[in-house]
């Protein structure tokens, strides 16, 4: 019997504030055939954690790590598997530079936008860091922080949007 010809190459994108579950839809996602998980805590944890202390300290080395990934992303897809990209499309900013992986790579694209209420985050926020298993225990604070530069995609972005509520 022949073999049936692979699906082609899809590129998913999250979207949602800290601790909305995007790493564990991730996961989901990575578990199909054909795909592939890159996530932007654990690279950023192993290349340049001691020296992220603040939030401009994180700005600056996901624009290095973007920089380097970009390439590694682009070939991937080239070679007929779909990645499931682990970095957070939280802002216009960050979706440009995914919207550029989308254009010259060609692939199908699914942005999953995540949206459970901030109390839902923040609980499970501080169950991540009680577990201690995350490559980062951002605070409450920091939660606040970041989530006041949250900006779901609109509809002049030009992404495939798959909603994701409470549950993910």
């Amino acid at each position: 019997m022949p073999s049936s010809p692979a699906a082609p190459p899809m590129l998913h994108l999250l979207c949602g504030k800290i601790a909305s579950g995007k790493s564990t839809l991730a996961a989901r996602l990575a578990r199909r055939p054909g795909h592939l998980r890159l996530a932007e805590d654990d690279w950023l944890a192993a290349l340049f954690g001691p020296e992220m202390t603040t939030g401009a300290d994180y700005l600056h080395y996901a624009a290095r790590l973007r920089s380097v990934m970009a390439p590694h992303v682009e070939a991937l897809l080239g070679a007929g598997l779909s990645v499931v990209l682990d970095f957070p499309a939280n802002t216009v900013e960050q979706r440009g530079w995914m919207r550029d992986l989308i254009a010259r790579t060609g692939v199908a694209h699914e942005l999953h936008l995540l949206t459970p209420p901030d109390a839902v985050c923040l609980a499970r926020l501080r169950a991540r860091n009680a577990d201690a298993d995350h490559p980062f225990a951002a605070t409450e604070a920091q939660f606040h922080r970041f989530a006041a530069h949250f900006a779901p995609p609109g509809p002049d972005e030009g992404f495939t949007i798959r909603r994701h509520g409470t549950a993910g």
